[in-house]
């Protein structure tokens, strides 16, 4: 095997029974495709996040029965669903567990633990979905090779230690045939559970600029990246070619199709992402690469919900020095990141985006 394609399916690409198998349509239209990332069905990481904020039983009862209902949903339409029933039955219950720990004390670790069984619970039933189409596709547990910091909601992965993994213990599998595993569920040397934001699955291939779909195929809501959300603007426009750059700030500043560090990976290996949509794979999508040729002055606009505006007023900035490099570092104590900051001669104001890694699903 030289080359393979990547393929990365978010929430609503995955959100039911119809919806799986319309992915597993994309996924089986190219031969190159060897290794798909799941989400977690749409609804699920939000139903996760809440129970991990400590909920009333009353409350907790509701969103587990709901939770519930979306995989037992899938599961049901399986041909044989005894198949995983069982699987599936105790990821609900460690979810349970783990809800009713929260409702005592909460913590980041806690919220990374729970919402990683999002993805357990999908690509469990995405393999079922592939073996009922006759295709020889594994289950794969990125957990095995997934190595991060020890910052829980925000981790970051450790890429030597991930790619000397990624080859001894995926790679060998791909060669074998189609390996289905997980965007959010990854482990630090200790085996510690933690959230990554983004997949972050690397393999070292080969890049081909002939080929009809470029190694890295991300899934979601829309056919692409727009100049602003088409849910909100119907005159956004498709982008057709977007460098890693744009996507990549377009990310930070609030646009949903991609997270942030989505692309990371592909940046440090110049693998070329298509981003494109599961409902309508025909319809086309963008293509994200190093560089484009003439880029425009102005890309698109972002919108970006739940932002804290911090606003800082002293008389004793003026003339002064160390400042700002004071408010920074007690921010830096406390692992809070600015977006953006405007000064005066007495007063500062800061944006803090108030998501964090724990709550930023999006509809993809």
């Amino acid at each position: 095997m030289t080359s393979f394609v990547v393929a990365k399916f978010g929430g609503t690409s995955v959100a039911d029974y119809d919806a799986m198998n319309r992915s597993a349509d994309v996924v089986l239209a190219d031969p190159n495709t060897r290794l798909v990332v799941l989400s977690a069905s749409a609804g699920v990481t939000n139903l996760l996040v809440s129970l991990s904020e400590g909920l009333e039983a009353t409350e907790r009862f509701v969103k587990l029965d709901a939770l519930r209902k979306i995989q037992f949903n899938i599961l049901e339409r399986l041909q044989n669903p005894n198949v995983i029933r069982e699987e599936v039955e105790r990821l609900l219950e460690n979810i349970t567990t783990l809800a009713e720990a929260a409702s005592l004390a909460t913590s980041t670790a806690l919220t990374d633990e729970l919402v990683s069984h999002g993805e357990l619970m999908s690509t469990l039933l995405f393999v079922e979905i592939l073996r009922e189409r006759n295709v020889h596709a594994q289950w794969f547990d990125v957990r095995k090779v997934m190595r991060t910091s020890d910052r829980f909601g925000r981790a970051e992965p450790d890429v030597e230690m991930l790619a000397e993994l990624t080859q001894q213990q995926l790679a060998p599998r791909l060669a074998e045939g189609m390996v289905i595993t997980q965007a959010l569920s990854v482990a630090k040397p200790k085996a510690v559970q933690q959230r990554l934001a983004a997949a972050a699955v690397t393999i070292r291939q080969p890049c081909s600029a002939k080929r009809c779909m470029p190694p890295v195929w991300i899934s979601g809501l829309t056919c692409g990246i727009y100049t602003t959300d088409p849910r909100v603007v119907s005159a956004a426009k498709r982008i057709d070619v977007i460098a890693f750059e744009e996507a990549a700030e377009m990310a930070t500043f609030g646009a949903k199709v991609l997270h942030p560090a989505t692309l990371l990976p592909a940046v440090r290996s110049d693998i070329p992402v298509f981003v494109g949509s599961s409902k309508d794979p025909k319809a086309g999508g963008t293509l994200v690469c190093k560089k484009t040729e003439n880029p425009p002055l102005f890309r698109a606009l972002a919108l970006r919900r739940r932002q804290t505006l911090v606003t800082l007023h002293s008389h004793n900035m003026l003339h002064s020095r160390g400042f700002l490099a004071e408010v920074f570092g007690i921010l830096a104590r406390h692992n809070i990141s600015v977006d953006l900051i405007t000064t005066s001669e007495v007063s500062i104001a800061l944006t803090l985006d108030t998501t964090g890694s724990t709550s930023t699903a999006t509809p993809c």
